[in-house]
């Protein structure tokens, strides 16, 4: 696997390197060349080594072969950033087994940061690794002191609530990064140089890699009511499972509106 995200990664940044034609698939939506090149790369190395495995990815979507393992691809995750040269981005591929006993669960992951050449890997009951080394979630207790991540929609951004999320865990904690790459997040939640992450609405290949590595690193990911997390959730909450209550709490408060702090009126401001 990290064989196939290195090579997928150099291919990226290859194309990092030149003119991209930007395409667009919805209303801010974007695609390039190099995400379709990364994908047909990356079946292509699964097929050969493993030709009975189904595959979800991004760009091509389900390739069912009735195995009991599926790959779950995202051949460039930070897309938008990626098309605008900047250098936030990565490739994720999770694996997963299911058995006629037991729902799907994930064995083994990796994702690759070609910009900085950091490969976050993660092996079901065998730890989490940053470049071959241990890597463990942060130590930090207090959510005021904790430094949070989280996502917004590249399309639909009106229909999306977070910047209510967004503007209260603010307040309440150290401080919140939005960098637009979901599954850096969540292995900057596992390498702990971020304490905690959520967004709404991701799909299985933006999670399946990542939720992996924090679970292997020490953390907890649920839903946002506490519930166990499920790839078809569409929510994510990730921590170093130390503030996963206080953060939970957050949103419990958020969801019933109250003590909501009003957003600045810029005319005010301005004044």
């Amino acid at each position: 696997m990290s064989a196939i995200a290195r090579e997928a990664g150099a291919l990226l940044m290859h194309h990092f390197h030149q003119h991209l034609k930007i395409e667009y698939k919805g209303e801010a939506d974007l695609v390039t060349a190099a995400d379709r090149a990364s994908e047909v790369l990356i079946r292509e190395r699964i097929r050969q080594q493993w030709p009975t495995h189904d595959i979800l990815g991004e760009e091509q979507g389900l390739s069912d072969q009735g195995s009991d393992y599926r790959w779950y691809i995202d051949p460039l995750d930070g897309t938008t950033n990626f098309a605008h040269g900047f250098p936030v981005f990565c490739v994720s591929m999770g694996l997963e087994h299911r058995s006629s006993s037991q729902s799907g669960e994930r064995i083994a992951a990796v994702i690759y940061d070609p910009t900085r050449d950091e490969l976050f890997s993660a092996q079901q009951g065998r730890g989490a690794h940053l470049n071959g080394e241990p890597m463990r979630v942060s130590k930090t207790a207090a959510l005021k002191e904790c430094l949070l991540a989280t996502g917004f929609p590249s399309h639909k951004r009106h229909k999306n609530p977070n910047i209510y999320f967004y503007h209260q865990i603010t307040l309440h904690s150290h401080g919140v990064r939005r960098a637009g790459s979901a599954a850096l997040d969540l292995c900057n939640v596992a390498s702990g140089r971020f304490d905690g992450f959520w967004e709404f609405n991701l799909n299985p290949w933006d999670t399946a890699a990542g939720v992996l590595i924090v679970q292997e690193a020490g953390g907890k990911v649920t839903r946002f009511d506490g519930a166990p997390f499920e790839l078809n959730s569409r929510e994510t909450v990730a921590s170093n499972g130390l503030i996963h209550d206080a953060l939970l709490q957050e949103f419990v408060e958020i969801f019933a509106g109250r003590g909501l702090e009003a957003l600045p009126d810029p005319r005010a401001y301005e004044r």
